[in-house]
Formats: structure tokens, sequence, C-alpha cells
């Protein structure tokens, strides 16, 4: 064990398991994953191996191997995933490590389509195939074409009465899906999403299954043209592919007909809610904002452990080299980091509760929360995967030059997440459509109309000013909630009152609505950062803890309150709420919450409790021995099997021979 990075451990203050505790959602959590994490760990079937020195096909044939033991043993356990969510999840965690699950889609938008989108009659006769694994499925709704626009969508499903089926078609180059995962080479069917069209009117997007593959030997079955679409940035170890499909006929039973339907003359019969279709869209969203803090946590733990180990320059003339996590300004790239981590992880708790709960609700009939939640799922996916991204980068950048290399994770994590600013609807496109929401809301309340808890700011009197005399004014979250509260408030009416300016002006609804996105999207941003803030310190306020966690926790929502502020001052100077003397003593308080994170560092990020094998950071070990490791695992590259390389006898030798017969031929 590095004695530096022991020695960073007793300095802080709170018990890291208790805050483990807290972020797993209780003890009894924390002691189920760990116990099912364990199971892998110490299996040696899962053994882990180096995925940088693998190859596309490598790791695709490796990651597939391994989810499919996994499957076996979680048969073994008897467990299924309506059930046992979690334990899978914790599971196939443990076994991937860093890699995303190669059969994600199958367990997740495919299955709760099944679940969700389907009649009882109709999951009876699917649901137990997708949950033994005698099929597998994917979600195709992304298009060579079009993508967050659902309803440019091409592919069509007619309906043809005569036989009762209908006839999926891919009409145009850019109509044939392409990108959705375990499309190119392992499913054997697919949720397809396409204009459903009968008696020559087109309905718009329904979702529809349609077998891909022969049971028997897994070849395409017939009109059915599908592969994978080659190396990507990251999920190097998925088959995202691509599909084209000419004149497929389906049954007509194999259209997902619980909230619309087509009856056998064609007759159809539309959902109570347009929006319904979308769902498996808002679960996906909804898992995205808790796995973006998890996928943050990771970058903060890696980039906090090494800055606890490595040592560089003179922090003081003639003193010893200091640990770069002395260094204020490395402080101002980790502790946002980490703070802005377990914001979301918290946060995303919530949302996915929200998701739960209209589920429940709508199981009853009851759709009334669903523009809330779809339009808060939009702009948090959007606004939490841009941070974080963002975040991953500072933290990459923090660790020097070894964070550049494989052996850091850091391509890894990064190449694997930063996908999410663009699938599951692309940011600017979802900000946009919070920006709705947020328009209608702000028109319902200038009619005096009732608003929700989550829009109830607009209320504010926004002629209110802060009365913060000194720094420690701002520890009071309040006084920082109100701040934030008011610019959210300014940054919607203002965006809001210049599209009603526009609309008033003659430009119609579309134009007007393009002329300000300059308005539109730093609102949306503004009053998602306003909700993360909000549910971040609540969650606390609501955690059973010791106190000193929950010291160290209202430190953190404070810190991340006051980054905000400091990243963002003139927004918050245009709302006229702070003042510039008020956002001096901002920053003043933002920098003497560094001294009190900076003993906690180490622990905090230990607190994410991420075993080494998921981490795959050489930077990031518990034990911090970091440079016999980065050593270590350099002499373990395939180059550096033969101490000669191939390439010397094909390239270098020849190259040199030729070069000395030049010489000699001179002389």
């Amino acid at each position: 064990m590095n004695r530096d990075i022991v020695r960073e451990r007793k300095k802080g203050a709170f018990n890291p398991l208790d805050l483990t505790y807290v972020l797993d959602n209780g003890k009894i959590m924390t002691e189920k994953r760990r116990r099912i994490e364990s199971m892998v760990y110490n299996d040696p079937q899962f053994k882990k191996k180096e995925l940088s020195f693998m190859n596309q096909v490598e790791r695709f044939n490796h990651s597939l191997d391994q989810e499919l033991k996994a499957v076996r043993k979680m048969r073994e356990q008897g467990w299924n995933p309506v059930d046992n969510r979690d334990e899978m999840a914790w599971f196939r965690s443990a076994v991937h490590g860093p890699e995303v699950n190669p059969l994600n889609l199958h367990t997740s938008m495919f299955l709760h389509t099944i679940m969700f989108q389907m009649t009882e009659e109709q999951q009876k006769k699917w649901l137990q195939a997708v949950l033994d694994f005698k099929i597998f499925g994917t979600y195709a709704q992304t298009e060579l074409g079009h993508g967050t626009f659902l309803r440019g969508l091409e592919t069509t499903a007619t309906y043809d009465p005569s036989t009762q089926e209908f006839v999926l078609h891919s009409p145009t180059l850019t109509s044939m899906k392409w990108w959705p995962g375990n499309l190119g080479k392992v499913v054997t069917h697919a949720i397809v999403a396409a204009r459903l069209i009968t008696r020559a009117k087109d309905h718009g997007i329904h979702m529809f299954l349609c077998q891909l593959r022969h049971l028997e030997d897994h070849t395409p079955m017939p009109g059915v043209e599908l592969g994978d679409i080659g190396p990507k940035f990251g999920f190097n170890n998925l088959d995202n592919g691509f599909l084209r499909l000419d004149h497929v006929r389906i049954p007509r039973e194999q259209m997902c007909m619980r909230f619309s339907q087509v009856k056998p003359d064609g007759i159809y019969i539309a959902p109570p809610n347009t929006k319904l279709s979308y769902s498996s869209m808002v679960l996906a969203r909804s898992n995205i904002v808790y796995s973006v803090g998890t996928a943050l946590a990771k970058g903060a733990t890696i980039a906090t452990r090494y800055s606890a180990v490595r040592r560089q320059s003179e922090l003081i003339p003639g003193r010893p080299e200091p640990l770069i996590i002395e260094y204020q300004s490395q402080q101002l790239k980790l502790f946002p980091q980490i703070a802005t981590a377990i914001a979301f992880i918290l946060c995303g708790q919530q949302v996915k509760q929200m998701y739960l709960t209209f589920i429940s609700q709508a199981k009853e009939g009851n759709y009334s929360s669903l523009p809330e939640l779809h339009s808060t799922t939009a702009g948090l996916k959007a606004f939490a995967t841009q941070r974080a991204c963002e975040g991953l980068e500072v933290l990459r950048m923090a660790c020097g030059g070894h964070g550049y290399s494989s052996a850091s994770a850091f391509p890894e994590i990064y190449g694997t997440f930063s996908p999410t600013c663009t699938f599951e609807g692309e940011n600017t496109v979802m900000l946009l459509q919070t920006a709705r929401f947020l328009v209608k809301a702000v028109r319902q309340a200038s009619k005096g109309g009732k608003l929700t808890t989550l829009m109830s700011y607009l209320k504010m009197d926004q002629s209110e000013r802060c009365n913060a005399k000194e720094p420690k004014d701002f520890m009071n979250i309040q006084t920082l909630l109100k701040a934030y509260r008011h610019r959210a408030k300014r940054m919607v009416t203002y965006a809001t009152s210049s599209l009603e300016a526009d609309l008033r002006g003659g430009l119609n609804n579309a134009i007007a609505w393009n002329k300000n996105h300059l308005h539109l999207l730093p609102a949306s941003t503004a009053h998602c950062h306003l909700f993360v803030l909000d549910t971040f310190n609540q969650a606390v306020e609501n955690a059973v803890c010791e106190d000193a966690t929950k010291r160290i926790l209202r430190t953190l929502v404070q810190f991340y309150a006051l980054d905000g502020i400091v990243e963002n001052k003139g927004e918050f100077l245009e709302s006229g709420y702070l003042s510039i003397r008020h956002v001096d003593l901002v920053s003043k308080q933002l920098i003497n919450l560094l001294a009190v994170i900076r003993p906690n560092a180490v622990s905090l990020v230990d607190a994410f409790d991420i075993h080494d094998d998921k981490l795959g950071s050489v930077l990031g070990r518990y034990d911090g021995n970091v440079y016999e490791n980065l050593y270590k695992w350099a002499k373990s590259a395939p180059l550096n099997e033969k101490d000669v390389p191939d390439a010397y006898h094909l390239y270098i030798k020849p190259f040199l021979e030729e070069n000395k017969t030049r010489v000699q031929a001179r002389l």
C-alpha cells in the first residue's frame, strides 16, 4: 500500500462506508451489492483481461462470452429481470467492468417495451421467451437519416387487411435502421419503430416486433439485411448495427397494442396519450442520470487517488515535491467533479422514482404526470451528460500525461460515456423539448393557472435582492437556492417573452422558435441546474447517516451550488438577485470550502466503493501503487512480446540494407 494514500485516508473526518450506504440507498443495499459483486470477483471464469490490447472482434467475442456466462450464473440464482433488477445490474456491472453490457438493450428497452406496450395476451406469447433468453432482442428506432426527430423516421409498417399482416419496409437509403446495439450480429428479434399506415392514412410512429434471424441457424430472415456498422469512438465490444427491411411481413398481433390498436379490418384505435409509445425512451433517459453520476464517480476516483500519490514541482522553494492535490488549481479540478458525481447519483435515484410512480399511475389509466416527466428526463439527460462529459475531460487532464494512457482507463470511460450526449436524444433537442414545457408553464402562470411544485419558482418576486453581507452567509442553502430560482425564473421568462414578441411581430411559431434558441437553451439548462441542486439538497437532508457524513454532504451541496454560481456568474448577475459584490463573496466562500473538502477527498472517492476490477485503472488503484503497475502494464503489451518485432524483419531491416547499399554505391 502506498504510504501517501494511507496518510490521506487517515485524514478523513467521516466513515466512507457510511456515505456508501447513502449512495446505495441504504446499508442493506450496499451489503447485497457487495455480496453479489464478490460472486463475480471470486469466480475464475470472470477473471479480468486487459481490454486495451484487444481488437474489435476479440472484444466483441470476449464480452459476449462473459455476458452469456453471467446469464447462466444468474439463472442458477433463480433471478429474473422483473423481480431481481438490482441484483442483475450489480452482477453485470462487476462482470463487464468499464465496458458496457453487450446485451443491455435486450434487458432494458426491448424487455420494457414488451412489458409496458404489449397487451397481456401478447405478453403471454413473448415475455417468457425474452426473460429466458430464448430470443435476443433490441430496440431499433434510430435511422441512418434520422435520430432524435422521431416524426422524421421513414420506416413504414403498412397494414394488409387481406392477410392481416403488417408489411415492414425501408423505402429509402436513409430509412435503414442505424446504430441500435446488438443489431449487427447478435439479435434474433427487434422492436422496430415504424410509421403505421392503414387504410391509406399515416398514423405516425408505432412499435412492432419483428423477427430478424432464423432461430435454427441465425441466418437473416427473408427480406432482412443487417450487419455491424464498424469501429466506433467507444462501445467497441458492442455490435451496433444497421437493418434494411424489404417488404417483410409480420402478423397483425406483433404490433404493440396496449395503448393503440389496428383491428382486423384495418380500423385504427388511437392511444389515450400520443407520447405513451415513447415511454421506453423516458425509461432510458431516467436511467442515464444515475449512470452519469457513476461514470463521473469513476473519473473522480482515478484522478483524486492519483493526485494523492503523484508529486510534482515545488509548492515552497527548497521543500520536497508536494502531492499535486495540495495545489489549489488541482483541487478546483477535482472537487467540483466529486460533488457533481454525488449530486447526479442522488438526483438519479429521485428521477427513477418519478418514473416508477408514473408507471404505477399509468397502469390505473392516469397519465397526467407524463408531460412533466418527459420534459424533466429530457432536460436532465442533456444537462447531466454534458456536464459529466466535460468533467471527465477535466479529470483526465488533471492526471497529466499519464491520463492519456489507456492504463488510466480514461479512454475507455470517456469513449463509453461520451455517446450519451447524442444517443437517446441529442442534447440540444432534449433541452428544446424541456423549453417547450417551460414556455407553457410561463403562459399558464401569466393566466393565473395552477403550477406544479417543480415550476413554483415562477411565482417568485423578481425584485427581491440577496441580503448576504459576508462569505459565510452563503453557507445558507436557502440563500443559494433562492439565487438559483431567481436565475431560472429570469431566464425562462425572458426566453418566453422574446418568443412571444416575435410571434406578435408576425413570425410563425416554427420560425420564432428557431430564432430564440439562443435564449431557450440556457433557460432549460438553468431550470435543470436548479432541479439538480434542489434534489441534491433534499436527498442529503433526508439521508439517514452519521452526523459526520451529513456534515460533509452538506458541505458538498454548498460547494456544488457555489461552484455553479462562479461558473455562470453572468447569468446570476443578470437575474438581479445577486450583485457583483455577492459574486465576490461567493468566490471567497468557495475557496474556504476547499480547505474543508481537502482532507476528505480520498475518503469521498473511496465512498463510491468502486472495485479495482470494475474501475480498470492503473492510476486509480485502491493501493496507490501506480508506478510499479504502470511499468508492469506496459511490459504486458503485445508489442513487447518480442524484443525484436516482426516489423523489423518485414520493413526496418530491408530499409536499412537498402540504405547501406545506396551508400556503398556512392562510395
